[in-house]
């Protein structure tokens, strides 16, 4: 038996845990069927099975590009008995006494790595990055290096530092300089991005996924016990920013340490060293609400600090005419409503008020 087919035997024997189907979601589908032009390198000692130029890995719906795929495997659990734990995304894979049998179908694949030239692709999403780390018991993908993006039909998301998507709790995180564009051009950036999508009720009688592992705050969301499945690319519900936040409308530049976004709404409020631009004239204060829609931002006063402006004459004399877009004090607003389910992960420093 060659080691390329000993490779392919092995591969579609290597079957995860059932789960729903996702979009970017591998914990599910049967067999990963996977190519390569140069071949494939087989390490038993370290569990796994490299596949070397123009890689390929595909299952169900989604579809895995890369100069180099390593998939890690580890021998399934026994009837009754719980999995094995898999080490985090990018971890090494634990070595092993003896080699398994590949036909015996008594292994499963935990982690894949893509290295170079990475595309991730189902029929509506794609992401894009240096390297791919997909970790299948939590359904989370790690991408890092230049030119990360994930584009979804409801959003483009970019970062500089890294991006996670978490197909099973409907949420992606960008990290550094991230910025999310809507499908109407609304922007919204900072130095962390959370964006959460709508989830579909799970089908009756299906069984509830396994609970996403949780990270260590604040460098990561925690996952929420019992968090469900959806059965396709949910609408954009939510998106929450931190650090150096900026909202763009048509005619104002919204700054702040915090933010957050509302699609349907179309209303987002930033806090903290708010500073609204308007053209030249520019007004700080504790909190703004920006609708996204109209392009007018209005100040939110707060009692313990006044509301400031700097007006240039013809900038106010065009807010005075009420101009689309100009900034205007306002009264206290009430906050965004909480994020739609309750109990989600917020990003760092926690649920915005």
């Amino acid at each position: 038996m060659t080691g390329r087919l000993a490779a392919l035997l092995l591969l579609a024997a290597l079957v995860a845990p059932p789960a729903r189907s996702q979009p970017i979601d591998m914990s599910s589908g049967g067999p990963v069927d996977v190519t390569a032009r140069d071949g494939f390198e087989w390490q038993q000692s370290n569990q796994t099975i490299t596949a070397n130029g123009d890689a390929r890995a595909v299952r169900g719906n989604v579809t895995v590009l890369g100069d180099r795929l390593v998939a890690h495997y580890r021998k399934k659990a026994s009837a009754g008995q719980p999995a094995p734990a898999a080490p985090p995304p990018g971890a090494a894979p634990p070595g092993a006494a003896g080699s398994p049998d590949a036909d015996s179908g008594s292994n499963e694949i935990y982690l894949l790595d893509a290295i170079g030239h990475v595309r991730i692709l189902t029929p509506t999403d794609e992401a894009v990055g240096d390297k791919a780390v997909y970790g299948i018991d939590q359904a989370l993908l790690v991408l890092t290096g230049k030119g990360l993006r994930l584009t979804t039909p409801q959003y483009v998301m970019t970062a500089r530092d890294s991006m996670e998507y978490w197909s099973q709790l409907h949420m992606a995180v960008g990290r550094g300089n991230a910025v999310v564009v809507a499908t109407d051009g609304r922007r919204l950036s900072g130095d962390v991005l959370v964006g959460y999508t709508s989830e579909a009720a799970p089908a009756a009688g299906s069984p509830a996924p396994a609970t996403p592992v949780a990270v260590s705050a604040p460098a990561k969301p925690a996952a929420p016990p019992g968090a469900g499945g959806v059965d396709a690319s949910g609408k954009l519900q939510r998106v929450e920013a931190y650090g150096n936040v900026e909202v763009r409308t048509q005619t104002d530049i919204v700054r702040g340490d915090r933010g957050v976004y509302l699609p349907d709404t179309g209303m987002a409020r930033v806090l903290g060293n708010v500073r609204i631009i308007h053209g030249q004239n520019v007004i700080t204060g504790a909190a703004a609400d920006v609708n996204m829609k109209t392009g007018i931002a209005h100040v939110v006063s707060d009692p313990a600090r006044r509301v400031q402006g700097l007006l240039m004459p013809n900038g106010a004399q065009a807010q005075g005419g009420g101009a689309p877009g100009a900034a205007k004090p306002a009264g206290p607003a009430p906050a965004l409503a909480p994020a739609p389910g309750g109990g989600k992960p917020a990003g760092p420093g926690g649920p915005l008020r």
